[in-house]
């Protein structure tokens, strides 16, 4: 008989207060490899708060966190991060490179020089340069943006900014992909767009988190939902399952009727 596999990222009774204020309050929750799982409440639920405890910004008062079979709760986001956990902003920064060059900052997560040493290219490291950038271009193929690689970063719709700040995550090697709303202030096209990365990327095999309030994208796109009010877990179930949940019509006060 195959042994069981290590869920691909486990919370366990996490919580975390800012003084009197009790934001998260002993989450437990598995993701198991593969598929989309969207994080979803009421303003005030708890979502960032959790998240930025998974991602390694704030440091749980209590429970842990494991990547795989790893415990990372005390690890640092960097360290995190080449562990295999990567995690796209609302807002990206875009910096004065074109977007291949911004895709390939990425790779810092795996590369043996880094990203700096590796575009200066010393001879010695001419190899791990060539790498850097092949990777960097399969990132931006896989969210259709290999069309745009030598335009300027800072230049782009935000749609566009949107895809190149998945595609420098994904050129990390994630094994877990956190997302904070992906889909906010884009258009009905953008959105359409990053649906299908998002169905591709499930394809191939990767595990993703995602914040969202757009329900009717939540709807689209969500293998399973998980829902928080107060801190709280209320429900956890297929966006069909959490749409009859009393408990989150009640939280939404009707408004996940939308899922």
């Amino acid at each position: 008989m195959a042994e069981p596999v290590a869920p691909a990222l486990t919370v366990e009774s996490v919580s975390r207060s800012f003084e009197a204020v009790q934001a998260v309050q002993d989450l437990s929750f598995t993701l198991p490899a593969g598929g989309l799982t969207c994080l979803i409440g009421p303003n005030g639920a708890g979502k960032s708060t959790l998240v930025h405890c998974i991602a390694g910004f704030l440091e749980p008062d209590e429970g842990s966190v494991l990547l795989g079979e790893q415990e990372i709760t005390r690890w640092s986001p960097h360290r995190r991060a080449r562990a295999g956990l990567g995690i796209v902003f609302q807002v990206m920064r875009a910096p004065h490179l074109d977007v291949l060059a911004s895709t390939m900052i990425g790779c810092h997560a795996w590369t043996r020089t880094g990203f700096l040493g590796g575009i200066l290219r010393p001879p010695w490291q001419w190899r791990e340069e060539r790498r850097i950038r092949q990777e960097a271009q399969h990132a931006l193929e896989l969210v259709g943006l290999e069309h745009r690689a030598r335009h300027r970063a800072d230049a782009l719709p935000l749609g566009h900014l949107r895809l190149l700040s998945v595609a420098r995550v994904l050129a990390q090697r994630p094994q877990v992909l956190l997302l904070d709303e992906p889909v906010a202030g884009l258009r009905d096209g953008e959105k359409r767009q990053l649906r299908q990365v998002f169905d591709d990327l499930r394809r191939a095999g990767l595990t993703m988190l995602l914040i969202e309030h757009d329900m009717q994208f939540v709807g689209s796109v969500a293998d399973r939902v998980l829902v928080l009010d107060r801190g709280r877990l209320i429900a956890d179930g297929t966006p069909g399952e959490v749409r009859e949940d009393e408990g989150v019509i009640s939280a939404y006060l009707g408004t996940a009727t939308a899922l």
